[in-house]
């Protein structure tokens, strides 16, 4: 679920809607996170429809560290990638604003974190050399963007939450751990889908 103070808005032909925020969303603030009206898919399921569905699929879905395809409901599917991510994901199924982000401003993901199956080139953007996002990403960055986490993550408390209720049991024992003592017990890294074929099927860079 998308923080509730965003909405949908277009932008051009080319990269078509995005989500924006119509609030002030402080740094340390969940921006999205994991709850049951997502859809939770079998990899195999993209096998079981026809080719149009599973085009969408594909577009708009994630995959977690299953290699489960991961299809959220809301806007959450329309967050745009960017190396300059204002939102970073987490090991514990959401994401959060690793800078302010003002009313306005697009709220944007690396999808880098995403286990993308396939390599993509990118819109340039100043200040990196980065061009395209790779589907071993989680392995090449996970300590910059855990970093940036945990960076944020220390105004947890200090910020309005109301995607809160969503982070899981299991995960709140980790997530107050890292609000107060700045220590993140699992990196985003674990996150990563493991493919055992992955190195044949990668470009040579």
């Amino acid at each position: 679920m998308m923080h509730p103070h965003t909405e949908l808005r277009y932008i051009n032909d080319q990269i078509g809607f995005g989500v924006f925020a119509t609030k002030f969303i402080p740094k340390g603030t969940i921006t999205w996170a994991m709850d049951d009206l997502d859809h939770i898919l079998d990899a195999d399921y993209l096998h079981k429809i026809d080719e149009y569905r599973g085009e969408i699929l594909k577009k708009y879905a994630y995959r977690n560290q299953e290699g489960k395809y991961i299809l959220c409901w809301d806007l959450g599917r329309y967050v745009n990638h960017s190396f300059h991510a204002n939102c970073m994901g987490t090991a514990y199924e959401f994401e959060v604003a690793i800078r302010d982000i003002h009313p306005g401003e697009q709220l944007t993901d690396d999808y880098g974190t995403l286990n993308i199956d396939e390599p993509f080139d990118c819109f340039p953007e100043d200040g990196t050399d980065r061009i395209r996002v790779y589907p071993d990403d989680l392995l090449r960055f996970h300590e910059e963007w855990d970093a940036k986490v945990i960076d944020s993550l220390r105004y947890f408390y200090e910020v309005e939450q109301p995607l809160y209720p969503l982070i899981r049991p299991e995960f709140l024992k980790k997530v107050n751990i890292a609000a107060t003592k700045q220590v993140l017990m699992d990196s985003i890294k674990s996150i990563f889908y493991d493919r055992t074929d992955l190195k044949s099927r990668m470009p040579r860079r």
